[in-house]
């Protein structure tokens, strides 16, 4: 995509960033546009054009029956063998390498792969956190979750969902967590959005000094999924939507793969 082609981002000195309360435990099948729909007239909350909705992957998953119990799982002899170099359950072990491309990196306690997705992280995404299945599911456990299937898919359908019923235009954001190299810590990033721009681009723009600019583009679905990120929380917080004002774009038809770097370019792969 050619700077010319990018839509033009307008963003307010200042956002409105409110997690939308009371979003009850997804349960596999749930239609999760009627679950966002219902939570935000609970809350009172209109959602207007321009607006972005921030949604944590898990959420999907469980929506999307992406549930895992790894009793059932058989690993292979290679499972078997990296699970001991890493020092991970093989039958985990087992169930990373089916949702990724490659390794990346492998030590004892790190296992990082590229997913089947396209990007680089720790254990393929799968989590064992806010991962209890319903009440009813048979199986001794434990149990995981992977990642959504098909985030920009999902992305693209609750968006026009939302023009259907609402005759709004929004931004979806479907975000997952994930650390850096050579830095501390994670952070929300884009798993899959529909109806934002992949990067702002801001070259040819010029600065205070009236310098041209040549190599800046922000990346602004990632840095929309880390705003929403700070108040969607990681822990205990049930707060996985979150509803993001200010930000102003024209529709794009980008997705996930505009931001991901070729393989042949990323020294991290």
């Amino acid at each position: 995509m050619t700077a010319e082609e990018i839509p033009d981002v307008w963003v307010d000195s200042e956002l409105l960033v409110r997690a939308i309360p009371n979003v009850p435990t997804v349960e596999p099948g749930q239609d999760l546009f009627e679950l966002i729909d219902d939570c935000l007239r609970s809350a009172r909350m209109k959602v207007l054009d321009h607006d972005m909705l921030v949604i944590a992957s898990k959420i999907v998953s469980r929506a999307q029956d992406c549930f895992v119990d790894l009793s059932k799982v058989e690993p292979s002899q290679e499972a078997r063998e990296l699970a001991l170099l890493v020092d991970k359950d093989p039958r985990l072990v087992e169930l990373i390498l089916k949702e990724s491309e490659h390794i990346s990196r492998k030590r004892e306690g790190v296992l990082i792969t590229r997913h089947r997705l396209g990007f680089i992280s720790a254990n393929s995404g799968i989590d064992s956190s806010n991962a209890s299945p319903p009440v009813d599911r048979p199986g001794d456990g434990p149990w995981v979750l992977t990642l959504p299937r098909d985030p920009d898919g999902t992305a693209a359908s609750l968006r026009a969902s939302f023009r259907e019923h609402h005759r709004v235009d929004v931004g979806i954001v479907i975000t997952d967590s994930w650390g850096r190299p050579f830095r501390r810590g994670t952070m929300g990033f884009a798993l899959g959005f529909a109806g934002i721009p992949a990067l702002w681009d801001r070259r040819g723009a010029t600065d205070r000094d009236g310098r041209t600019m040549e190599f800046t583009e922000f990346a602004l679905a990632d840095a929309v999924a880390a705003t929403a990120d700070i108040v969607a929380g990681q822990a205990n917080e049930g707060r996985p939507i979150t509803l993001i004002r200010g930000i102003r774009c024209g529709s794009s038809p980008d997705n996930s793969k505009a931001i991901l770097r070729e393989s042949e370019d990323d020294l991290y792969a």
